[in-house]
């Protein structure tokens, strides 16, 4: 990187006020003011921000190289990161409303995201030691790896492809619907409707909580996994899961073979629901099985 140009302690609020910009450091700046501009660094590369405030909207566009730490972007900083590239963010706060879409290549750890329509469209993320509230979260996007996230949120992980999460704690409802090629591992998931018309996800080591999780699934997996207060679960889905607690009851599952414990009830109504599922007592067992006719 060649020489980067330093800017300390100044107040920015004009339109496109470092736009272009190129080579740039940035401390303890603040974006805000009565003249209320936009796009402060559209159109940037090789930019470095630590310790600045973001009060105005869309700071970040189309740019390439972007390291931001220790920084916050309040609510009124609308969709600070879009079209944009190799962005590193640290410490730092986003809550202003779709705050990354349609980028790539992004690192990000020890953040605080509260923003509706985070993460749209986003290529080749990576999200460690993070909090998030969030609605349709990180719809479409793909290459996602996370770690020690805690979501809270609604909609989340729609249409995602070829991502692995670890170790993560979601509470969002509707989650992962539509998702293909993807990897749960060591987390808890909590919400009603998991995971419908997904296709070649595992769910590994995982808590599962909530109603009708599973439906209309495809490649399904899950491996020592609980599932609690789940009832109506894997209804229409081809699905080979090992379960470590019982079920409350399980619908019309279509191939494949689901171990449990114990099941309170299998319903079947449908002539093509030939998925087996095996109850077991604890000492290994069997307890009744329940296969296709």
């Amino acid at each position: 990187m060649n020489h980067m140009n330093k800017i300390q302690n100044q107040t920015f609020d004009e339109e496109r006020a470092l736009y272009g910009s190129r080579d740039i450091v940035a401390e303890n700046c603040s974006f805000d003011g009565p003249a209320d501009g936009e796009s402060a660094f559209k159109e940037s590369s090789h930019v470095e921000v630590e310790h600045c405030f973001f009060n105005l909207r869309y700071p970040f566009w189309h740019d390439h190289g972007l390291r931001i730490r220790d920084s916050e972007m309040t609510e009124l900083c609308r969709a600070a990161l879009w079209y944009s590239d190799h962005i590193e963010i640290t410490g730092t706060k986003l809550h202003g409303i779709k705050a990354l879409r349609e980028c790539s290549q992004v690192r990000m750890t020890g953040c605080d995201v509260v923003s509706p329509e985070f993460g749209w469209s986003v290529r080749e993320a990576e999200m460690r030691d993070c909090d998030v509230e969030s609605e349709y979260f990180m719809m479409r996007s793909s290459g996602l790896h996370f770690e020690n996230v805690r979501m809270k949120g609604k909609y989340s992980f729609q249409y995602i492809e070829d991502s692995v999460f670890e170790s993560c704690t979601f509470d969002t409802k509707d989650a992962f619907w539509h998702a293909r090629n993807v990897v749960v591992k060591n987390s808890v998931v909590r919400g009603e409707y998991l995971a419908w018309y997904s296709e070649n996800v595992t769910f590994e080591n995982c808590r599962i909580i909530g109603t009708q999780p599973l439906c209309y699934c495809r490649g399904l997996k899950l491996v020592n996994c609980e599932m609690i207060d789940c009832d109506l679960a894997f209804e229409r889905s081809e699905v080979q899961a090992d379960i470590t607690t019982p079920v409350i009851s399980i619908k019309n599952p279509l191939a494949g073979r689901i171990t449990v414990p114990a099941v309170g009830e299998v319903i079947r109504d449908i002539p093509n629901a030939r998925g087996e599922v095996v109850a077991e007592k604890k000492n290994g067992h069997k307890m009744g099985v329940s296969a296709c006719a």
